[in-house]
This record gives structure tokens, C-alpha cells and sequence, in this order.
């Protein structure tokens, strides 16, 4: 009888695992993944944390933030010659982030057909779903709400349908976007 086993190298590991991977310079498909979901929590996190802050808090004690809100509100009144709240804009900025990334982050996991009834599959897959702006931006507007209501228990803030409005707004460009460039950089 033979034997069969394969032969070892001197450090005990098969040639076949000695041998270097050649490098391709992209992450695996299951990596990329992981990291689009993260990014998705992450902006969840931000979201969330940033709801309970009071306005003050956001005013004064949030660094960059507060920052960038006192600059936005300087830009305002010049141009509008008046006082003007922005804090829109930080919605904005926040769901229109949040909407790109959940589409990335869906991508993976969703049929490029955009069938229906078999949306959701268990592997990922290369092509793009027409179904992944509208998952995300769903799913964003959603999110909005209960951030909305989240913000009746935050001292200095409330709830209002014009915010929620404007989130589901910008999730819904945030994740169109993310589809169209992702479509582009695929031809």
C-alpha cells in the first residue's frame, strides 16, 4: 500500500500553504461586508447619540459640531439677513449618510433582478439591485422616526415631522447616489 500523505516542508506546513497568495489590492467580498455593516452601526451610533444631546449641547459642548453649526449659522445670516435655524442640515447631513451606507452596506445581500419575492439571499452577490436605494431609504425613514420620538425624552429637543421629512429626503439621495456611483465604477 502506498502512502498517500502528502509531502511536508522543514517548518511542517503542505507546499501548497507555503505558497504566497498573490496580492490583488481588494478586500474579500465577505470584509467588505462586514466593514459596510460597521459603517451602518456606526452612523445608527452617531445618529442616536447626537439625538441625545440637548440643543444647547449641540450649541456649545459638541467641538467640531458645534463648530460647524456656528459657522453654517453665520453663513445664513449673511446671506438671508436673518437668523435662520440649520440644524436641518445636520439631518441632512446625517441621513444622507446614512442612507449611502445602508445601500452599500445592502448591496451584499440582495438579488441584482430585483425580484419581489426572493429579495433577500443567503450569499452575496457582484451585481447591483435596483431594490437596494429603496431598502435603504425605507429603512432610513423608518430610523427617523423612532429617532423623532427618541427626542421627546431629550431635554431641549422635540419631535418634528419636518426633521423626519428631511431625513427620509436626504437617506433616499444619500442611498440613490451611493447606487449610481456604485453602478458607474462597475462598467
Amino acid at each position: 500500500m502506498k502512502d498517500e500523505t502528502k509531502p511536508q516542508n522543514p517548518e511542517g506546513a503542505s507546499p501548497a500553504s507555503s505558497v504566497q497568495q498573490p496580492q490583488t489590492g481588494h478586500l474579500s467580498r465577505k470584509t467588505a461586508a462586514i466593514i459596510s455593516w460597521i459603517v451602518v452601526a456606526f452612523m445608527l451610533a452617531f445618529i442616536f447619540y447626537m439625538s441625545s444631546r440637548s440643543g444647547n449641547d449641540i450649541d456649545h459642548n459638541t467641538g467640531i459640531f458645534s463648530a460647524i453649526k456656528e459657522w453654517l449659522s453665520v453663513q445664513a445670516l449673511a446671506l438671508f439677513g436673518r437668523e435662520v435655524d440649520v440644524s436641518p442640515v445636520g439631518h441632512f447631513c446625517e441621513y444622507l449618510a446614512l442612507g449611502a451606507a445602508l445601500a452599500n452596506a445592502l448591496r451584499f445581500h440582495l438579488k441584482p433582478e430585483g425580484a419581489a419575492g426572493a429579495l433577500l439571499v443567503a450569499r452575496p452577490i457582484d451585481a447591483l439591485s435596483k431594490w437596494a436605494p429603496a431598502i435603504a431609504a425605507a429603512l432610513s425613514s423608518v430610523y427617523g422616526v423612532t429617532d423623532e420620538f427618541h427626542q421627546i425624552f431629550t431635554p431641549g429637543r422635540s419631535c418634528d415631522p419636518m426633521d423626519w421629512l428631511v431625513d427620509t429626503i436626504a437617506a433616499t439621495i444619500g442611498a440613490l447616489i451611493c447606487y449610481f456611483v456604485l453602478k458607474k465604477l462597475r462598467k
